[in-house]
């Protein structure tokens, strides 16, 4: 129940399509209280209008059209969901099998699923229909099932397909565990949103095909439903009668049957996808109205270009917020070339998606703000941003040379951000997507190449002259090379800073690779538990890290000369981000912590020297604010 609720309150159309399913089914389930009459009973006078004892008038024969709308919604949706249920239970146990045995089963059924989708559905259930003829009811269940299972079984089977490659499946066969715990454990649950909206499109699939059967005659009349209504009244002449109630009602119900399923599996989609309900807007923005910050320092020149203040962002989850940053504060100078360091989950992808508006569903910003040039990103609409990203700031993704779409020439790849910042003239474009291609290394002969005809580490390259297509003023690049090798990595890297340098640009390069942003980088900012623990001038902070964090980071690290050291890695473990942390994140990790202040305080970030600001109370008695010790 708690978990429908959750449905409801997060997709408005869920929760309208339940509301109105609900009032359908009690108008099936209480019809002897709704009303008097018997839905077969020819005891009233024939055509009487709607109003006094008869609601909607009567029929040709004198039966009451209301008891018959109301006890016909039973037959009605006993037949969708029956119907509905018995197809999606075939359609998933053919589309995983098929998916998870693979070979000739999966030839075999997939054989199958083509012959029934390639066979015209009405006139196979009338011809099924026709030789299931006197059957009653549950005849024409079967009919509608075995005939409206294909479609669901193909769209489970593709997914499944997908599914059945993935890690922790693999991971699950290579365990030993049985078939059947493996389909209904590890693969089941995964597609339960997509099996959901198969039920409903096959339920409503199922309520229409019966009306159809029952307008055509085919099913069995002598039953009340809504399709049999609608036969009736179109075979004693409703319409020519001016009785244009008795086909309305019926059809009105069915339509809103229809609108009920058709919202529910929209909700569905919305829950299970949280994309679905955000792709066409922006990172949620959900700064409260708070007083503002005690003014920074004035920085001497030059200005920053990206400047973030108290930002903090995380997602929202059923089981609460996880605030994955924590109130950083970070700057990034013209033309510099900023490294973030961290370990996994420490929050640096999230923190420059944040702050660039590209943090997907469930993420949201909580507080505080990013100004480029100074704008606050966090401010502009929809509309605005587009014309911001990729001119005056662009990024490269993690294992990004996977987004290259595999049917498009590269060429048509490189065109697409200037052509969506106006640039049209072909021989602009081309001569533009030469020169980034001398730009980042690559023969310009490869632009009419795809994508799979390119190495690694050339679609990585791709990838960053795309990013550098309109000379933004800012590149964010999250971990950028690391499915490369380390030679390929090392080219790209210094390539990536020989741009930088031409073009004036600024960088903000994410990496775990501490040893590789101290060659690359002129200021680093190591993050722990989504905040920024320590910040320095790259060579400092490897000549004298201050925070026995960043210490430790370093000694991971091995030297490429000297004797040999046996090297260890971080006792511990971070602490969740999904709770409040009034106390210095790294204190049960760290060897040289102060019983009763770092593990009830929070220590300030400080500048211990010119230039570089520690958040430690080894080197100042300093305590955070409480202002924005949390979100």
């Amino acid at each position: 129940m708690k978990g429908l609720l959750t449905i409801l309150r997060r997709s408005p159309r869920a929760a309208f399509g339940v509301g109105l399913l609900a009032a359908l089914l009690l108008l099936a389930l209480l019809a002897p209280l709704l009303t008097p009459y018997s839905p077969t009973s020819q005891a009233f006078g024939t055509w009487l209008k709607p109003g006094g004892e008869h609601l909607l008038g009567t029929t040709a024969l004198g039966q009451d059209i209301w008891s018959q709308l109301v006890y016909g919604a039973r037959l009605t949706l006993l037949i969708g969901f029956t119907a509905g249920l018995v197809a999606t239970a075939i359609g998933t146990a053919l589309g995983l099998s098929a998916a998870y045995f693979g070979g000739r089963t999966d030839e075999a059924i997939n054989v199958l699923i083509n012959v029934f989708l390639v066979l015209p559905g009405l006139p196979l259930l009338i011809i099924a229909s026709a030789f299931l003829r006197g059957g009653g009811v549950w005849s024409i269940i079967l009919v509608i099932a075995l005939t409206g299972w294909a479609w669901g079984a193909r769209v489970l089977r593709s997914q499944a397909l997908a599914l059945r490659n993935r890690d922790f499946v693999q991971a699950a066969i290579v365990s030993g565990e049985r078939p059947a715990r493996i389909i209904f454990a590890e693969m089941l649950p995964n597609l339960a949103g997509l099996i959901a909206a198969g039920f409903f499109s096959t339920a409503l699939y199922a309520v229409l095909s019966e009306a159809a059967l029952a307008f055509l005659g085919m099913g069995d009349v002598s039953q009340v439903t809504w399709g049999t209504m609608m036969y009736w009244a179109q075979a004693r002449g409703a319409l020519l009668q001016g009785a244009w109630w008795w086909v309305a009602a019926p059809g009105l119900c069915i339509a809103l049957l229809g609108t009920a399923f058709a919202l529910v599996n929209f909700g569905i989609d919305e829950v299970t996808n949280p994309r679905v309900i955000h792709e066409a807007r922006a990172t949620r923005v959900l700064r409260r109205n708070r007083a503002a910050p005690q003014a920074e320092p004035a920085l001497e020149p030059p200005q920053p270009l990206l400047a973030i203040r108290h930002l903090s962002a995380g997602y929202v989850t059923p089981q609460g917020p996880v605030r994955a940053v924590r109130d950083v504060t970070l700057s990034v100078a013209p033309g510099e070339f900023l490294g973030l360091a961290g370990e996994s989950g420490c929050g640096k992808s999230t923190l420059a998606f944040a702050a660039t508006r590209l943090l997907d569903a469930p993420g949201v910003v909580f507080d505080g703000e990013a100004r480029l040039a100074g704008q606050d990103l966090l401010a502009l609409n929809p509309a605005e941003l587009r014309r911001v990203r990729w001119k005056d700031y662009s990024l490269v993704f993690q294992a990004s040379m996977n987004i290259l779409n595999p049917v498009l020439r590269i060429r048509e790849q490189v065109y697409d951000a200037m052509q969506a910042h106006g640039v049209q003239d072909r021989g602009r474009l081309e001569a533009r997507a030469r020169e980034l291609f001398a730009l980042v290394g690559i023969r310009e002969d490869y632009l009419n190449a795809y994508p799979h005809q390119l190495s690694g580490g050339m679609k990585q390259r791709v990838v960053i002259a795309i990013a550098l297509a309109l000379e933004p003023k800012l590149v964010v690049m999250d971990e950028p090379t690391t499915a490369l090798d380390v030679v390929v990595q090392r080219q790209i890297l210094q390539e990536i800073d020989a741009v930088r340098k031409r073009l004036g640009i600024s960088i903000v390069f994410i990496t775990h690779d501490l040893s590789l942003l101290v060659e690359m980088s002129d200021r680093i900012a190591i993050m722990y538990a989504g905040e920024v623990v320590e910040e320095a001038p790259a060579h400092e902070l490897y000549a004298q890290p201050k925070h026995p964090y960043t210490r430790r980071l370093m000694g991971a690290f091995p030297p490429l000369e000297g004797p040999r050291e046996r090297r260890e890695g971080i006792p511990g473990r971070p602490p969740s981000l999904a709770q409040d942390i009034p106390y210095c994140p790294f204190f049960e990790r760290c060897p040289n912590h102060l019983p009763g202040t770092c593990d009830v305080f929070k220590p300030a970030r400080v500048e211990v020297t010119s230039g570089h600001s520690v958040a430690c109370f080894l080197h100042s008695p300093a305590v955070k604010e409480e202002a924005y010790a949390a979100d």
